[in-house]
């Protein structure tokens, strides 16, 4: 009885270790965005100007695209949005009440600021301004001043501030993230990761609407102060929101332009498209025009390389959003009501195999181009599989495989019930125990014996009859 409780304790941790794995595990799948094909048909890979690439979909989690989307760099002003999430948790999104608070702040928030060529919003000492406005003027115009402001009021300093900046990183998963200011200009220890940004961005646009709204207007007209009586006037650095400029992309949602030397042209958007939603983080793009494009303005000056910059940040994000939308369409690759094979069942009464079917469908993002049939489909069932079987059990593994690059593993799993032959089991234990070594060892031992015995025997009599 006791060995029997135990194996029913095993089996039901064993049980329970199972519910908790899931039946499908898809792998992230880094695709090459394209721009189009050439004379013979092929795909053109889209050139990327930014180091540091990382693209989601927020609609399903899928990361699109990863190039570096794990190193540690130089965020520059995306630092800001998690200065604005800080914020924004502390007021638990509430607009009226960061409407209703007011801010100031003393040389303490400007001092650093002084010849740096740090971007504003012309706040000054001592000015109050509402949270809201704050918020604005830190997220359109990319106000280091607001920045400062804000964390001098949530915290009592600049590093109380961050030790909250970091505390949410750390809550987020953000594991190549460190803060070490609220604005985003060089500092030691102050480097985040696409991936991280990504994260923070996912955060802030999901939990908080008035992130949303802001973080999307061209421009806002921030409300009359004792130092600016008519109000002030600021605009969105991200230019793919201002229909004025030639990098106006109409599907564009936002969220932050971040612009060092040590960081290039950063930034952070997300857009949407017939209820698809992308959203992408890139840094280190050039700050510089390229030598080629130079020559591009010079052949037409009314062309998006006529003026002094080029944006690349900017032209990365918009191509990277035309090539989603048009080339990615979500693709069935395995139907779980379907039947891929079937598995040898010992011991079975009257029936010795099981029919298997995936536990999951399937479905992901695929390039309209790449067909779904060049996705090999690798099946493996288990060996020495034994009656009793169950619907449901788990028998073996589909593996989808687009070019030595493992897409998702799903579970198969029985559709046919096999109840055990106790005859069959008995006949094989049997027939198992006469094939086996033990068998035969002891057959040779008891043959042996007999033997022997024999040989004694008669060796006693031949001795009693020639007495």
């Amino acid at each position: 009885m006791k060995l029997k409780r135990k194996i029913s304790r095993i089996l039901s941790m064993t049980l329970a270790i199972m519910l908790l794995v899931p039946a499908m595990c898809a792998d992230a799948f880094n695709f090459t965005p394209t721009s189009g094909y050439d004379d013979d048909g092929k795909a053109i890979p889209l050139e990327l100007y930014s180091e540091a690439v990382y693209m989601v979909n927020l609609d399903s989690g899928e990361a699109i695209v990863d190039i570096n989307g794990e190193d540690e760099r130089v965020p520059a002003s995306l630092t800001k949005i998690m200065t604005a999430v800080v914020l924004l948790d502390k007021f638990k999104g509430d607009e009226q009440k960061l409407k209703d608070t007011y801010y100031s702040a003393g040389s303490e928030a400007f001092d650093e600021l002084y010849d740096t060529g740090a971007s504003t919003a012309d706040i000054q000492p001592g000015e109050e301004v509402s949270c809201y406005d704050l918020l604005a003027a830190l997220l359109i115009p990319s106000s280091c001043e607001a920045a400062n402001i804000i964390a001098l009021n949530v915290s009592d300093s600049i590093t109380g501030f961050t030790d909250l900046m970091n505390e949410k990183a750390e809550k987020l998963g953000m594991e190549n993230t460190h803060f070490s200011n609220a604005h985003g200009l060089w500092a030691q220890q102050n480097y985040s990761s696409c991936k991280d940004m990504a994260t923070l961005c996912e955060y802030a646009i999901s939990k908080y609407q008035v992130f949303r709204d802001i973080v999307c207007l061209p421009s806002y007209h921030m409300a009359s102060t004792s130092y600016h009586s008519d109000g002030t006037d600021i605009y969105n650095t991200n230019l793919m929101l201002d229909s004025m400029t030639d990098y106006y992309y109409s599907y564009a949602k936002g969220i932050k332009t971040g612009t060092l030397d040590s960081a290039g042209r950063c930034l952070a958007s997300y857009a949407e498209y017939e209820g698809t939603t992308y959203l992408i983080v890139t840094m280190g793009a050039p700050m510089d025009k390229l030598e080629e494009d130079v020559k591009k303005g010079e052949e037409d000056p009314d062309s998006i390389y006529g003026g002094d910059n080029v944006y690349y940040n900017l032209l990365d994000h918009i191509n990277l959003y035309k090539w989603a939308f048009s080339s990615l369409v979500a693709t069935d690759f395995v139907d779980k009501d379907s039947e891929v094979r079937d598995v040898k069942v010992s011991y079975g009464d009257g029936i010795d195999y099981a029919n298997l079917k995936p536990a999951n469908g399937f479905t992901r993002l695929w390039p309209v181009d790449i067909s779904v049939n060049d996705v090999e489909k690798k099946i493996t069932v288990y060996d020495n599989v034994v009656a009793p079987v169950e619907v449901g059990d788990v028998l073996g593994k589909m593996e989808l495989v687009y070019k030595g690059e493992v897409l998702a593993t799903i579970d198969l799993v029985s559709t046919t019930k096999v109840e055990r032959s106790q005859v069959k089991a008995k006949v094989k234990i049997a027939k198992s125990y006469f094939e086996s070594s033990v068998f035969k060892v002891t057959l040779t031992i008891l043959i042996a014996l007999i033997v022997i015995y024999s040989v004694v025997h008669i060796a006693k009599i031949q001795k009693k009859y020639m007495k």
